[in-house]
């Protein structure tokens, strides 16, 4: 199993890391950074740990920050289609694909 990071994903998880490290410094946005890795890494291992949510996608709870992955799963792809913060402007990584 492999796993693809949408471009806007991306944006997401260096966004995010960045807030971290204006806030608090590097050593808080290189935890986020492994928590996203520890994240990824069980999902690459039980790809259906995350809950059914909406559209057929799935929401992976991170278990240290305020963010979840929302995913789907083609063949043997995990594709990460957002790194959503949990009171930000919800839902709109909808369009993704």
């Amino acid at each position: 199993m492999t796993y693809q990071l949408h471009p806007d994903a991306e944006a997401d998880l260096r966004g995010a890391a960045e807030f971290y490290r204006k806030r608090a410094g590097n050593n808080l946005a290189l935890t986020f950074i492994a928590e996203f890795e520890y994240s990824v890494n069980l999902l690459l291992e039980h790809p259906t740990l995350g809950a059914l949510w909406r559209n057929g996608r799935r929401r992976f709870v991170m278990r240290r920050f305020p963010y979840s992955l929302i995913y789907i799963t083609v063949d043997q792809q995990i594709r990460i289609l957002a790194v959503a913060h949990h009171s930000r402007r919800p839902g709109y990584w909808q369009d993704r694909d």
